[in-house]
């Protein structure tokens, strides 16, 4: 496989234990195979699973970090699944949920059973004065509150111990090709650091993602930790500039990050980029008008950035999350159910274009105008330039900027375009232009 870096990934987003189980079916997860052709058809070169070991519930409450979850199938299988992806030139990314493990992780059920007289109490936050929620006869500290799910001592050299041996596991038996780090924001530093040099140790190529929610994404996103972070700033901003007819705030949120001036705060960086994913509302549910599915996408394949795309939501599939309950996020998804509408033929081509194109790829970011509806922005990079436009209102805008030489190509729609004299764009369109040279 030709080594791809950070920067020329386009990701595909699976939940498996939404989209491969249900009562009916065994061994689930080898359905990936017969997905790689729809995948590689939207342009896909990675595949980032949220998590395939087995667990109590949903996957983040870990029981045993070397066995793939019996709802999906065995082992034998992933290890199929994997080999399939990578003769198909495809990496394949895993959760890695390492600051926390459920009630039913085999270390914590010792510790129920023995009390103080467990060898492993010290895997955890315990206090044999107090009580949990559960009447276990002690306290225990749960990540964020959520005491399904018991959070780990990294500290103890023990569980870095088991935890780098399970990384080396899927690195040997599957051949990942990477992780994401699940809650990063939280996770302990050390250990972080620890985990990453192990890694890199065994395969430098190794790729490490960060669940970022908030806080500063360089510090941990930089030459000595991990190659990317979930840039959750621009997903917001993404659907809210749409929702409320403002382009300024995800204008804001570009300049900010990626712009020219030496005050934004992350050029360079190749920031996982998403419009959804297996914790918020789908993108279909959440935007305002269904005329800006298209839109949002080529925004973000534009934008400085990693391309994300959800399952399912390639055409559009629609999911409300209910405070308590995120089943409706992470559906069911049948081989045959997999549609190759317009919507998935929109985002092939910009993949397809990002692909081609090394300026939306490594290249950096000038605002070229921002207004009410429109967003129109400037890539460069080795010599290529690409202006990108976009018109989320309901009447075609003329865009006058110092354009440079007036002529080019939308490499959208094949069509040439003149913007000498001012750039036309249409109502409720993107456009990707490659100027003249």
């Amino acid at each position: 496989m030709k080594e791809l870096t950070m920067k020329d990934l386009i990701f595909y987003h699976i939940f498996p234990l939404g989209a491969f189980v249900d009562d009916e079916t065994e061994h689930g997860i080898l359905e990936v195979k017969e997905w790689i052709p729809h995948m590689k058809g939207l342009g896909a070169n990675a595949v980032y699973f949220s998590p395939v070991f087995e667990s109590s519930s949903h996957g983040y409450d870990t029981k045993d970090y070397k066995e793939i979850d019996r709802r999906l199938g065995t082992n034998e299988d992933f290890k199929e699944v994997c080999e399939a992806l990578h003769e198909e030139g495809i990496k394949v990314v895993l959760d890695g949920v390492f600051n926390h493990v459920g009630r039913e992780f085999w270390a914590f059920r010792d510790v129920l059973e023995k009390k103080q007289d467990s060898p492993y109490k010290d895997w955890f936050y315990i206090n044999f004065d107090g009580n949990s929620n559960y009447g276990d006869g002690f306290w225990y500290e749960g990540w964020e509150g959520h005491f399904e799910l018991v959070k780990l001592n990294l500290d103890n050299e023990a569980v870095r111990n088991h935890l780098l041996e399970a990384a080396a596991f899927w690195m040997d038996e599957f051949a990942i090709d990477g992780i994401r780090l699940d809650v990063a924001y939280m996770l302990n530093r050390t250990f972080m650091k620890s985990l990453v040099d192990f890694c890199r140790d065994k395969n430098p190529e190794m790729i490490f993602i960060g669940e970022m929610l908030h806080g500063d994404y360089s510090t941990l996103v930089n030459h000595h930790m991990l190659d990317s972070a979930t840039n959750y700033e621009c997903y917001k901003g993404l659907y809210s500039s749409f929702n409320t007819h403002n382009m300024h705030e995800i204008g804001y949120s570009l300049n900010r990050q990626f712009g020219p001036d030496p005050w934004a705060l992350y050029q360079g960086l190749p920031l996982y980029s998403f419009v959804d994913n297996h914790d918020v509302m789908r993108i279909a549910t959440q935007l305002s008008e269904e005329k800006h599915l298209p839109l949002i996408y080529a925004l973000m394949f534009a934008m400085p950035g990693v391309p994300s795309v959800y399952y399912g939501s390639e055409w559009g599939i629609e999911g409300f999350k209910e405070p308590d309950n995120d089943d409706a996020l992470r559906p069911r998804i049948k081989t045959e159910d997999l549609l190759e509408e317009d919507l998935y033929q929109y985002i092939s081509n910009l993949a397809k274009i990002r692909k081609d194109s090394r300026a939306l790829k490594t290249g950096g970011y000038r605002e070229i105008r921002t207004e009410q509806d429109i967003i129109a922005f400037e890539r460069e990079a080795d010599g290529e330039r690409i202006i990108f436009a976009l018109n989320a209102g309901p009447d075609e805008y003329t865009l006058h900027f110092d354009a440079g030489a007036g002529k080019g190509k939308d490499l959208l729609t094949g069509e040439d375009v003149d913007f000498g004299g001012g750039l036309l764009v249409p109502a409720y369109q993107a456009m990707i232009i490659q100027p003249e040279a």
